[in-house]
């Protein structure tokens, strides 16, 4: 019976992540897209969830869901509606040839790992020790031997949110000029 439960929950998870990604990129509506997202990450922490991976999972809700979403959030409200804008037009963009080359490259890396694992390279067997994964682990690496990239990430999320304030209010002043 645990079994059986274990495997529904499953399968709700991953239903539920797979048609969250798919409402973020088909929604037109940026505040909805976001918001799918959050069920997206939330999905995600039950999947972790299943692995064991409890620490996983919070840091997932608590960072992803709650910090980094609120800030998505903020900027989507600040920057306003603009669905008139469309940025597929003229023609393809290098948005267009970067998100396609980025699916090559990832389409790549997996057809390397399956080979890999086909081959028999990747089925080494690895010893995980009891304290791997724990916070106390992960908050040793990150204030030790990651502690640049931990302050670099915290200076990228101040510089992102500064930049949707700049970013709105100059909109705004554009979208006030323009009446006047």
């Amino acid at each position: 019976m645990a079994n059986f439960l274990v495997w529904a929950v499953w399968c709700v998870a991953s239903f539920a992540c797979l048609a969250s990604a798919l409402a973020v990129v088909s929604f037109s509506n940026p505040f909805y897209s976001a918001l799918s997202l959050i069920g997206n990450l939330a999905s995600l922490a039950v999947l972790f969830l299943l692995l064991s991976g409890e620490f996983v999972a919070a840091g997932q809700v608590l960072v992803y869901g709650g910090a980094v979403m609120v800030m998505f959030l903020f900027v989507i409200a600040y920057l306003g509606d603009r669905t008139g804008e469309s940025p597929w037009s003229g023609g393809p963009s290098w948005q267009i040839v970067g998100a396609v080359l980025a699916g090559g490259a990832i389409l790549a890396e997996v057809c390397v790992v399956v080979g890999l694992e086909a081959g028999g390279f990747l089925s080494k067997p690895q010893h995980v020790t009891r304290s791997f994964g724990s916070p106390e682990a992960i908050g040793r690496l990150f204030l030790t031997d990651h502690l640049i990239a931990f302050e670099v990430t915290s200076i990228v999320l101040l510089v992102a949110a500064v930049g949707g304030v700049v970013l709105g209010s100059h909109a705004r002043r554009i979208e006030g000029d323009a009446r006047t």
